[in-house]
């Protein structure tokens, strides 16, 4: 992301030659005084990028007007103005990021639907009546887990197009059962001790409308669950917990 913004802002460097400086960095004073004016430069030129993303576009010469001006302390607008102005823009951006949010959301909810019709006729593959859907790859032994119970599993969480949000690797990780999502909790006491299998959950059964971190709105996942061992909640001793 970072390289597409200096990419779209490859012109800038058009607009501010005639000030570039042309000589070495030799000192210490040079390098930071370069350092913080290349900062301000990647943090700018990414938040452009994103804001034009958005449909709201700017022209880059101005900005690097106002930016020298502001330096200079010779602002065409007073501080008031340029609040009000930011303030507008901020606004314009907000409705556009939940007008996109709002369409990511219905896109996965229908590429959901979909999937779900269209998995539950995969060979193997059960439907619970909660919209669980689960394919056993190895059966396990001895009691499955109850809600209250505290499991050691690993595990391996996609998006339904692969992406990868979650992942324990090659150590087993030890966490309640009750603290994860319900899709999860559900999927797990269909285990046994030894036992694999991979859980497609609905968004429902997972983050729903708001998403979270790298998982969006309404999208269902699919999760990798290899359950290593089942204890009693009075032996427990913490730990992390994944589908939170």
């Amino acid at each position: 992301m970072w390289r597409k913004s200096i990419l779209w802002l490859g012109g800038l460097a058009l607009c501010v030659s005639a000030t570039s400086y042309a000589g070495e960095l030799q000192t210490q004073q040079d390098k930071e005084s370069y350092s913080m004016g290349l900062s301000l430069g990647n943090y700018l030129s990414n938040e452009l990028y994103q804001q034009q993303q958005l449909g709201a576009k700017a022209d880059v010469a101005l900005v690097i007007e106002g930016f020298v001006d502001a330096l200079k302390n010779q602002g065409k607008l007073t501080d008031d103005e340029t609040v009000n102005l930011l303030n507008q823009r901020a606004e314009t951006l907000n409705q556009a990021r939940a007008a996109q949010r709002k369409q990511v959301a219905e896109n996965n909810r229908t590429a959901a639907a979909a999937f779900f019709e269209k998995n539950a006729k995969v060979a193997g593959v059960t439907t619970l009546k909660s919209g669980l859907q689960y394919q056993m790859q190895q059966q396990g032994t001895g009691d499955a887990p109850k809600p209250e119970d505290v499991v050691t599993a690993k595990y391996r969480g996609t998006l339904l197009d692969g992406t990868e949000f979650e992942n324990s690797g090659e150590q087993p990780v030890r966490f309640a059962l009750m603290t994860m999502i319900p899709g999860l909790e559900e999927g797990i006491r269909q285990l046994h001790p030894g036992g694999k299998a991979r859980f497609f959950i609905p968004a429902d059964l997972a983050y729903g409308a708001e998403g979270v971190g790298a998982v969006p709105p309404q999208a269902a996942l699919i999760f990798d669950v290899e359950l290593v061992k089942v204890e009693k909640p009075a032996k427990s001793h913490g730990g992390m917990m994944p589908g939170m």
